[in-house]
């Protein structure tokens, strides 16, 4: 599948990705937030998994990050998660909103979606910052919500977006 933003091109991941996604899951500036990544955690994740789909941030012809999102179809439930990860010299260029309004786009319009959201840690300014750039609001804090990788639990962050709440 392929999706055009303004800034990138998302596509869906396939295996010859994976040494290019390993790249940037290894960048400080990612794996402070998502851990600690191999080939084989990328491989596992990232293309064999079912329940999420993948997508390369592709930005100026090479692979500038991830984003990603899972459903739950629940009709009493019904949304979708996203998740984005952007290598450090992607970011802050305006690469991550769009990609993240690309992604809304179809999920909105083609998959019948009528809320997002979002989890990033309390700590992750620079990813708050992206998404209220394109009108996830806050919903509140989750206490303890995630491991770190110094062991210790961190705040989470949820975010939503509701259909016709996002800014172009």
């Amino acid at each position: 599948m392929l999706l055009q933003g303004r800034l990138v091109t998302l596509r869906t991941v396939g295996a010859s990705d994976v040494d290019a996604i390993l790249a940037v899951m290894r960048d400080p500036t990612v794996s402070r937030w998502w851990g600690v990544y191999d080939r084989e955690k990328v491989w596992a994740e990232m293309i064999e998994d079912n329940d999420a789909c993948v997508f390369a941030v592709e930005s100026g012809g090479a692979i500038a990050g991830i984003i990603q999102y899972g459903e739950e179809l629940d009709p009493m439930y019904k949304h979708a998660s996203i998740d984005v990860a952007l290598g450090e010299g992607h970011q802050g260029r305006g690469i991550g909103p769009d990609a993240i309004r690309t992604l809304a786009h179809y999920l909105f319009e083609a998959k019948g979606h009528h809320r997002l959201v979002i989890d990033p840690a309390e700590a992750n300014r620079n990813a708050i910052r992206a998404y209220e750039s394109v009108g996830f609001q806050r919903v509140g804090s989750m206490r303890q919500y995630e491991r770190g990788q110094d062991g210790t639990w961190h705040n989470g962050l949820l975010m939503d977006l509701l259909l016709g709440e996002l800014i172009e």
